[in-house]
């Protein structure tokens, strides 16, 4: 790999986005014996998970590896001490660190400071962790030639996934409500790449053609005050039966849902939904990744 840190998606060039996933595939068909015996990854969880923790937490001891978890009650992050003495004092300690934080600035900051490897588990800017996994899930189901939609928030799981596409060649459209559109530097960098997201506001033209459809939350951790106003912005933007009638487009979700907002029980549910596979390759994933940034 080109990087020693994997902060956001496009740390990796497109070739070797399709190294991390053609490795993925083979870890989960167990046809790769790549270990990390006795490495040690920290975990630094500013923002409380689930699928983060589990797949990072089981892909380290699948691995043969140790991953140690901190979060907001273990370790202050830039308030008890600096960030980056924390930072140069975990470098001493650990093989790796995974941080899933609120500032992507303060991700970068241990990314400086640390002497091994940082991996982006969440910031409020990018998700690339679920990118890999996105990716690696449409590389299971569909050939080179597929198409997907990105219906919701322009928020960071999406940009990730819109520069994420544009690395793996997949042709996107994106449709959010004007006020909470994907920032144009992304839009800007997936062209860059090659290849341009086409955007609408108008969920019904976004999906068109499409073979998938990719949603997410509508009210993000820490948005709770915005929540009325983002409710009302999104009206019409739901992943519903009514929506989707004129496609057989496979659903996405990166999950947690809010079953009723974003997407309904229904849809969910039903045999569109490849989410769960979606879920678990977040574990095959991440576990290429860290044998790829470790190994």
């Amino acid at each position: 790999m080109n990087t020693d840190n994997f902060l956001d998606i496009d740390d990796l060039t497109a070739d070797e986005v399709d190294e991390v996933l053609a490795r993925a595939a083979a870890l989960k068909n167990g046809e790769d014996d790549a270990q990390l015996s006795d490495q040690t990854l920290g975990m630094l969880f500013e923002k409380p998970s689930t699928r983060t923790r589990i797949s990072f937490e089981t892909g380290m001891t699948q691995l043969g590896g140790h991953a140690i978890f901190m979060g907001p009650e273990d370790i202050q992050l830039g308030h008890g001490e600096p960030l980056k003495d924390t930072a140069r004092a975990m470098g001493r300690y650990v093989d790796g660190i995974m941080a899933r934080l609120f500032s992507h600035e303060d991700a970068e900051i241990l990314a400086e400071y640390a002497d091994v490897p940082v991996i982006n588990g969440l910031t409020d800017d990018a998700h690339p962790c679920q990118t890999l996994a996105d990716l690696l899930t449409i590389r299971e189901r569909f050939d080179e030639d597929v198409q997907v939609a990105w219906v919701g928030d322009g928020n960071n799981v999406g940009q990730s996934f819109a520069i994420g596409c544009a690395l793996a060649g997949i042709d996107l459209t994106v449709a959010t409500p004007s006020e909470y559109p994907m920032d144009d530097a992304v839009v800007d960098r997936a062209t860059e790449l090659g290849s341009e997201p086409e955007i609408y506001t108008d969920p019904e033209a976004a999906i068109e053609g499409a073979d998938v459809v990719y949603t997410d939350v509508w009210v993000s951790m820490g948005e709770e005050d915005k929540r009325e106003e983002k409710l009302a912005a999104f009206e019409g933007f739901q992943l519903n039966e009514e929506l989707l009638a004129g496609t057989d487009a496979k659903v996405m979700h990166c999950l947690p849902a809010h079953r009723g907002e974003e997407i309904t029980d229904a849809v969910l549910e039903s045999d569109r939904s490849i989410v769960w596979d979606q879920a678990e390759n977040r574990l095959h994933a991440q576990k290429a990744l860290l044998v790829e940034l470790l190994g």
